[in-house]
């Protein structure tokens, strides 16, 4: 049965059309992009507009905790294809790559 089926409406929110994303470092200004920016707690000389990133929240008496966050490979636990593709040999094989995933494209940016 579905969430809608079962009357749960889900629990999540989205961060759109927020500066959420710019404030927790995994959104980028055109600014940011040129001149570099703070990603995952080190130096990005050139982040792309968005990076991966996750946070999760408590809501408690009224107050607002934030209880953790992951960016870039903290995620990977996330995503069962990525489980799937480092069980392989040579697992995502992105050492001769121009950055890691460049292997990975949407479905509407192919050539």
């Amino acid at each position: 049965m579905s969430q809608a089926t079962l009357g749960i409406a889900p629990s999540g929110d989205s961060s759109e059309p927020s500066d959420f994303n710019f404030d927790f470092g995994v959104s980028f200004t055109p600014e940011q992009q040129a001149e570099g920016a703070t990603y995952n707690f080190a130096h990005e000389v050139h982040p792309h507009e968005e990076a991966p990133g996750v946070s999760a929240f408590a809501l408690l008496d009224g107050e607002i905790f934030h209880t953790y966050s992951a960016y870039s490979r903290g995620l990977d636990p996330l995503n069962g294809a990525y489980q799937l593709l480092d069980l392989a040999p040579k697992g995502r094989d992105e050492a001769g790559l121009e950055w890691p995933m460049a292997w990975l494209r949407r479905h509407d940016s192919y050539d």
